[in-house]
């Protein structure tokens, strides 16, 4: 009986998850391209014909289109129910990590946040401050929460300003030291900012966890690119993908990782 009861809980927190998935597709066309959120509803992208009910269920609505327009036959790109699905699967690993707790509803706002940022960034190579800056906001008040529930409210602000404040200036001297190294733009300038919202959703521990992982995962991907004839050399590549998933990764191993390195290199301090 309980196991039949945790399979419907976690079918029920992934297709939430999955429609969540449904509405970050739309801000990821949307917002770059300066389009309302609300209107026009959502449609094919080639005829324009608006979706219907059974069209519109995530995941299993291409799934039973075929990945085609019901009406024109065009091929509908596959990274829609791949998003509604990575997004189900997120929701549904932070549940089972966090359970019901005000440290789950926060997460899934943050997973949701770094899934358009970094496929906004994929796509057009920038990160908008209206979502980097309304991140942020939401991160400050998410501490403020955490901080409110162990009696400390205050305590916990100051930790994420302090944190976001160290995510924008890290990186803008990355930005600086690498743009002087190389003789051209290292960093974009919105990458500073996600930083900045990544520090005040973790913490400053956690942010420099996302930062390592993330020039990691950039430089060896950066490097097959660059071997399989992806990426030419000086040819600029996103970074907010990274730090999105450096961040999502920090989520789960963040505190395994940060006592690890403690252990290994201060071990007097444990």
């Amino acid at each position: 009986m309980e196991t039949l009861l945790n399979f419907i809980l976690t079918s029920y927190i992934f297709f939430f998850g999955a429609s969540v998935g449904s509405f970050l597709n739309v801000v990821i066309y949307r917002v770059p391209a300066g389009i309302s959120l609300i209107y026009p509803p959502s449609r094919c992208p080639k005829c324009l014909h608006k979706l219907g009910k059974t069209e519109n269920i995530p995941v299993f609505g291409w799934l039973r289109l075929g990945g085609k327009c019901r009406w024109c036959k065009s091929e509908i790109s596959v990274r829609y129910p791949l998003v509604e699905a990575v997004c189900g699967i997120l929701f549904c690993l932070i549940f089972w990590q966090f359970a019901f707790s005000w440290t789950t509803l926060g997460y899934w706002v943050l997973v949701s946040w770094l899934l358009i940022l970094g496929l906004i960034d994929l796509d057009t190579m920038t990160l908008p401050d209206v979502l980097t800056q309304s991140g942020l906001i939401l991160g400050l008040f998410f501490q403020l929460l955490i901080g409110w529930q162990t009696g400390k409210p205050i305590d916990g602000l100051i930790l994420a300003i302090g944190s976001a404040v160290l995510g924008i200036w890290l990186f803008d001297i990355i930005r600086w030291g690498g743009t002087i190294a190389l003789g051209q733009p290292a960093m974009g300038g919105g990458d500073p900012k996600l930083a900045a919202m990544i520090g005040a959703w973790l913490g400053w521990q956690a942010l420099l966890v996302t930062a390592f992982l993330a020039c990691v995962l950039g430089s060896v991907m950066g490097v097959l690119a660059m071997s399989l004839g992806w990426l030419n050399r000086g040819q600029p590549m996103p970074f907010g993908p990274f730090l999105a998933l450096g961040a999502a990764l920090t989520i789960f191993w963040g505190n395994t990782m940060i006592a690890t390195y403690k252990f290994l290199f201060f071990p007097l301090l444990l």
